[in-house]
């Protein structure tokens, strides 16, 4: 009976540590004056570098919903809400992708973050490749998911007119543009809800917040910083991306020494989302790499 007892108890004690790293809890943190960024951390029992996630443009950190509570049985996971994104902070622009990462520079150092693995989507993974280049120090590795360093010459024009539309005629009219770059046709006729929640969380976002992001990815550009990179970097795109296309991410693999790239092959913009087990492995291999 003893030993049923004493059982029992481990199983009970085993139970609140499984609650523990898979329930995330919530803050807000100020960064800079006006700013303060919201996020969810999952914490975890075992050891090594917090893996920082940080979404693509339009979303918030609900995007890696899929991807972060697997990560968080390997390593501390936190996902950010991005300046002018979710419950952060929306001030006017102009923003930057440079302003980006060192808003979530400031949120590592408030939480005493000082070891991490930096990946990010889309926008997201601009704000990532931009805080590895400007944070060596505590950056162990740096994953790039449907992204680039670079989105053109008339990326500060198109990226004015996309906000330009939607200030002028509203998020409305840009769902049926979005959500066919976001996924491909057969995506959307299987998983109709979570391209909903997606449309939902677009919908929600705030003009000057939307406005100051799409200047921001209109004017990055970190081609020539690319060569300095040294931790370990792993690429992945979708075949079928249109807003990030595959020849970005081939530049990002010659441009990045050691870097690895993967394609996957039908997958469009949002690939968190629309092959989740996809990235969750790749990332989950980053991590390996660390050294």
């Amino acid at each position: 009976r003893r030993r049923q007892r004493l059982s029992a108890c481990f199983d009970n004690e085993r139970e609140k540590l499984m609650t523990t790293e898979s329930t995330p809890r919530y803050g807000n943190e100020a960064v800079a004056p006006n700013v303060s960024l919201y996020y969810q951390y999952f914490d975890s029992q075992q050891p090594g570098p917090c893996t920082v996630l940080m979404h693509s443009l339009a979303m918030d950190h609900s995007f890696w919903r899929s991807v972060a509570p697997a990560l968080a049985k390997e390593g501390p996971v936190l996902c950010v809400d991005l300046r002018g994104h979710g419950r952060s902070s929306k001030p006017q622009g102009p923003y930057s992708i440079a302003g980006m990462a060192g808003d979530v520079r400031a949120l590592l150092d408030h939480l005493k973050i000082d070891q991490v693995v930096v990946a990010g989507a889309s926008m997201g993974g601009c704000v990532a490749l931009q805080f590895a280049i400007d944070n060596p120090d505590i950056t162990r590795a740096l994953g790039l998911i449907d992204t680039t360093s670079w989105y053109g010459e008339n990326a500060a024009a198109d990226w004015a007119n996309r906000a330009a539309k939607a200030r002028l005629e509203g998020f409305g009219s840009l769902v049926g543009f979005q959500q066919t770059r976001w996924f491909g046709e057969p995506f959307r006729e299987r998983h109709p809800q979570i391209v909903q929640e997606c449309v939902d969380v677009f919908l929600a976002n705030d003009l000057d917040g939307y406005e100051g992001a799409c200047h921001a990815m209109g004017a990055f550009d970190a081609r020539a910083k690319l060569a300095g990179l040294r931790m370990p970097v792993s690429i992945v795109v979708g075949t079928e991306d249109y807003a990030t296309p595959v020849a970005m991410a081939e530049a990002l693999y010659q441009g990045i020494p050691g870097s690895r790239m993967k394609t996957i092959e039908g997958a469009r913009h949002l690939t968190p989302l629309e092959v989740p087990h996809e990235i969750t492995r790749m990332l989950s291999a980053l991590r390996g790499r660390v050294q």
